[in-house]
């Protein structure tokens, strides 16, 4: 089962990929991606120097204990890090 959530996360990446992440003052180490996608955003938002791209990753992580799959989102437009979805 998974829960959205749309938080804003403090992310650190290794070689463009999230590596640690914080949410609810927690240090999730990323134990390694699952999946990675990117969407373009909608085509009246995109100026000509921001290409508007949304990334995905989703990831195993842990912080300290049990491993868990969590959805995080960044967005090229904003520079911002979302948690979106977290799985039990």
């Amino acid at each position: 089962m998974s829960r959205i959530y749309g938080d804003p996360i403090e992310v650190w990446t290794r070689d463009g990929e999230p590596a640690r992440f914080v949410w609810r003052d927690r240090l999730y180490v990323v134990r390694r991606a699952l999946d990675h996608w990117v969407t373009s955003r909608e085509w009246w938002k995109i100026s000509e120097t921001d290409p508007g791209e949304r990334r995905f990753w989703r990831v195993e992580a842990s912080p300290g204990g049990d491993t868990g799959t969590y959805e995080l989102r960044f967005d090229t437009a904003s520079g911002g890090w979302l948690l979106l979805r977290a799985w039990d």
